[in-house]
């Protein structure tokens, strides 16, 4: 999570990235202040003149160390939004009166075996199968998405 100086409040406004290789496989990481949150890669825009391109980009890098635009990856804008009610344990870190987020969604297809490197956010992560993925996950957006993964990537 970034706050800077000139938005003490998290954006209200999102990227989910569906990370995925070619063989069908979906990458989903643990949050390390909840225990058993598995998810996509998720994060806010640091700033409102932050593309949700260059917000997917750069979260896919800090989260999980991986580089979107590098050989043999495809990140793919899917046109789809999910507006939905900020869970309230993290309600504090928007501005007062603010409940619901904004979702862009995007996925992003790396090659098979793609290292991984957690940031301090998340302590594991795991390649599952998209059908076990989307169970596992604890938002129902991201299962969702993860199901229409078919839908807009290739595998």
């Amino acid at each position: 999570m970034h706050m800077s100086a000139s938005a003490p409040y998290k954006i209200p406004h999102s990227v989910l990235v569906v990370i995925h290789d070619c063989a069908g496989n979906v990458l989903l990481i643990e949050r390390a202040s909840q225990a058993g949150f598995w998810q996509s890669v998720t994060g806010s825009l640091d700033q409102l003149t932050e593309s949700h391109r260059a917000a997917a980009v750069r979260e896919v890098m800090e989260e999980v160390g991986i580089d979107a635009g590098a050989p043999g990856c495809t990140l793919t804008d899917w046109g789809l939004e999910n507006v939905y009610e900020i869970y309230p344990m993290w309600r504090h870190r928007y501005a007062p009166g603010v409940t619901r987020n904004t979702e862009r969604v995007f996925g992003l297809r790396v090659p098979t075996r793609t290292p991984v490197t957690l940031s301090a956010e998340h302590t594991a992560y795991q390649w599952l199968p998209r059908l076990d993925a989307a169970e596992a996950c604890f938002s129902p957006s991201n299962a969702e998405a993860i199901l229409l993964l078919d839908r807009h990537s290739w595998v």
